[in-house]
């Protein structure tokens, strides 16, 4: 398979979810499969559309277009309200299992993000990685992505753009003469509309023009950008695929719709409890906590979905404590029909190392390098065990023990929040 790789180049894949927020409420309402549907801030007459399926497309409507147009188009159009945090969840999803396909996975924005696997050549060709990409996203998330594949992030992107929905476009550095050159100035990626009214104005109006372009007026009328520009039509672009930029993420979570839709307290509490821990597990590998917690609930009976929050005493990426504030928030807001889905998330997310945590006796354990640090709050509360008893001072693990086992069984936890 390595033959099939650039002995001294990269290989960077452009993954792009297509009608991403409307195929988001079609994979979470399969019933809306084959219709047209649109998704809205503001679903009254006056509303706009911001998110537009390809079915939907094939009336004429398109994004920015006012609600009230849309329907005239298409009278039986289908209008969702916009959840943008089930899109943050889904896509956090999504770069969770591009991460396992490369480490080196950066997302883009909430709908794509670049992959570098320039050394997952065990895994197969290029073309038999993104179309196993293709593939498993669309069967574990119902959600349709094109896949550009060259040598480099401007190309890459441009690729996945060439062919939607559910295209893989290979564009390789010879294809840029005949393939980018001729397209109008304003297509190339990263130059927006007052630069290439800029570059019109200097005789620049396709790719071609700019790739030849004199670096002097460039520099003089645009700046270096300008200069970064011609090197992007060229295929020149040395930007590497930079995977901390993944702890730019207003929220980190995961959801999940159950096999069989329940009421069953014990059942909903467990799928909590997994959530629980995969959201953790997802914290502590991006090294960054979390401020305040929500959760989803969608009912089966008529997909009706709430979320609610809380803040959180102190930015945390603890199982047992997200676990314990889910709970609570769970049990206050649930209620007691059938469920189809359940979902948590952390947001005010922010890096581990920039977070201050206050000490109490409930919450000391710290990395194992601090031992010494907190061995005089270990041996107090040894102590005052030894004088008192064990269940003189219990960790938040025992608490939140006795509390899933009362939650379980019937009895009411006690709510420590407002």
């Amino acid at each position: 398979m390595k033959s099939h790789y650039p002995k001294n180049g990269r290989v960077i894949l452009h993954i792009d979810c297509n009608a991403y927020f409307a195929s988001v409420e079609i994979a979470n309402d399969p019933s809306l499969e084959g219709k047209p549907v649109v998704v809205s801030g503001n679903t009254k007459r006056n509303g706009m559309a911001i998110a537009v399926n390809y079915v939907a497309r094939e009336y004429g409507i398109s994004t920015t277009m006012p609600l009230w147009e849309a329907k005239q188009k298409c009278p039986n159009l289908i209008v969702k309200q916009s959840q943008f945090d089930l899109y943050r969840e889904t896509s956090s999803q999504i770069f969770q299992y591009l991460s396992s396909i490369s480490p080196l996975m950066e997302p883009a924005s909430i709908d794509e993000a670049y992959l570098d696997i320039t050394d997952a050549w065990e895994l197969g060709t290029p073309m038999e990685i993104a179309e196993r990409i293709r593939t498993e996203v669309l069967e574990r998330f119902k959600i349709p992505v094109s896949i550009g594949i060259s040598t480099c992030k401007v190309l890459s992107k441009m690729a996945s753009d060439m062919q939607k929905p559910l295209g893989i476009t290979v564009l390789r550095k010879r294809d840029i003469p005949s393939v980018i050159w001729p397209l109008p100035v304003n297509e190339l990626h990263g130059c927006g509309k007052k630069t290439s009214e800029k570059m019109n104005n200097m005789g620049i109006y396709t790719i071609k023009d700019l790739a030849k372009a004199d670096n002097y007026k460039l520099e003089t009328t645009l700046g270096k950008n300008g200069l970064l520009l011609k090197n992007w039509a060229n295929g020149i672009d040395e930007r590497p695929v930079d995977k901390d930029a993944a702890y730019d993420y207003k929220s980190i979570g995961n959801t999940t719709t159950l096999e069989k839709f329940s009421s069953e307290e014990i059942t909903l509490v467990e799928v909590l409890e997994k959530l629980s821990k995969s959201v953790s597990k997802r914290l502590s590998n991006k090294r960054v906590v979390g401020g305040t917690i929500q959760i989803t609930i969608r009912y089966a009976e008529d997909f009706k979905t709430i979320t609610r929050s809380r803040k959180l005493p102190n930015p945390t990426s603890d199982q047992n404590e997200i676990f314990h504030y889910a709970i609570l928030l769970f049990k206050k807001n649930w209620s007691g029909d059938l469920v189809r889905l359940l979902g948590i998330s952390l947001h005010q997310i922010e890096k581990q190392k920039d977070s201050t945590k206050q000490l109490d006796l409930f919450s000391f354990e710290e990395d194992a390098s601090k031992f010494e640090k907190k061995e005089p709050l270990t041996k107090a509360i040894a102590s005052l065990k030894e004088k008192f008893g064990d269940q003189t001072i219990r960790t938040g693990y025992d608490l939140l023990d006795n509390q899933k086992r009362d939650f379980k069984t019937g009895f009411n936890a006690t709510d420590s929040g407002n």
